[in-house]
C-alpha cells in the first residue's frame, strides 16, 4: 500500500510552491503535520530555494485539525505529545529561513487557520474564509497566532464568535495583504514570491529573523539586534555585489554568499 503523499513540492526559479494534498479538505493529522515538518525543514536548507508559497489542492484551504485523530485521554502523556507535535508542525514555518506565502484558496478552519497565520505573508482568493470555532465545540485555541495578525477587538469577535470571515473583510481588516479573484490567487502568489526571489538571500532570511527575535523586544533591544545583522551582512559577497551593480548601472546577480 503507497504511502499517503499530503503534499506536493516543486521548485521553479527560486520559488517552492507546497501543495496540500490530504483530500478531500486537507485535514491535519499527526502524519499530516510530521510530513509538513520534514517538508519545511527540507526547504530550508536548499540552496535553490528562496520563497516559499503555501496552497490547498482542491476547494480548501485546510479545515483544520483531523478531529479522528484525537489522543486517547486515558493514556499518560498521550495529549503532551499530540500537543508538541502540532506546535512542531507550525514552528517549521515560523522558523524556517525563507519567506513563506500563504495562498488560502478556500477554508481556512481552526488549526488551517492557524498554519496560514504562521506564515510571513497571507494573501486571498475572494471566495476564501476563515473560522476559529473551537468554542461551538467546547474547546478553545489559537488566541496567541490570531492576536498576531487581528486587531484586539476583531481577535476577540473571531474567538468568541466562531463566525466566518470572508477572504473581502480579511483584507479590510488588515489581515490579509491582498485578496484576489479566485483564478487569480496562485499567479498572484507566484509573482510576489518572485518578487522577493530576487533579493540578497542573505539579507531576506536575515529580515525574518529580526522579525522573529524582536517580536517581544522593546523597540531599542529590536533594532539593537537588526543593526547587528546589517553589520554581519556588510561582510557578505552579496552586498559587495550590489554595490557593484549600482555603480555600474546594472541587476545584481545574489549567490546568497
Amino acid at each position: 500500500m503507497m504511502e499517503p503523499k499530503y503534499f506536493e513540492v516543486t521548485v521553479e526559479a527560486g520559488v517552492a510552491t507546497v501543495t496540500m494534498c490530504r483530500g478531500p479538505v486537507n485535514a491535519q493529522n499527526t502524519a499530516f503535520r510530521q510530513r509538513c515538518i520534514e517538508v519545511f525543514d527540507n526547504l530550508s536548507d536548499r540552496d535553490d530555494v528562496r520563497a516559499i508559497i503555501l496552497i490547498g489542492q482542491g476547494k480548501a484551504f485546510s479545515a483544520g485539525a483531523d478531529l479522528t485523530d484525537r489522543p486517547d485521554l486515558e493514556t499518560p502523556g498521550a495529549y503532551r505529545r499530540h500537543n508538541r507535535t502540532i506546535r512542531d508542525c507550525f514552528d517549521a514555518i515560523l522558523t524556517c529561513p525563507k519567506p513563506v506565502i500563504a495562498a488560502i484558496n478556500g477554508p481556512a478552519i481552526a488549526a488551517g487557520f492557524v498554519l496560514a497565520s504562521v506564515c510571513d505573508i497571507m494573501i486571498c482568493s475572494e471566495s476564501s474564509w476563515i473560522s476559529m470555532p473551537e468554542v461551538a465545540v467546547g474547546l478553545a485555541g489559537g488566541v496567541r497566532h490570531v492576536l498576531r495578525h487581528f486587531s484586539q477587538s476583531d481577535a476577540r469577535l473571531a474567538m468568541f464568535t466562531g463566525r466566518r470571515i470572508s477572504g473581502p473583510e480579511l483584507l479590510r481588516m488588515n489581515v490579509v495583504s491582498a485578496c484576489v479573484p479566485d483564478a487569480e490567487l496562485l499567479a498572484a502568489a507566484n509573482s510576489l514570491a518572485s518578487e522577493i526571489a530576487k533579493n540578497a538571500p542573505l539579507a531576506v532570511t536575515a529580515a525574518k529573523r529580526s522579525f522573529a527575535v524582536s517580536e517581544e523586544m522593546s523597540v531599542h533591544a529590536g533594532y539593537s539586534f537588526e543593526q547587528s545583522q546589517t553589520a554581519a551582512l556588510a561582510r557578505s559577497e552579496d552586498c559587495a555585489e550590489a554595490i557593484a551593480a549600482f555603480a555600474e548601472k546594472r541587476s545584481p546577480e545574489f549567490h546568497g554568499r
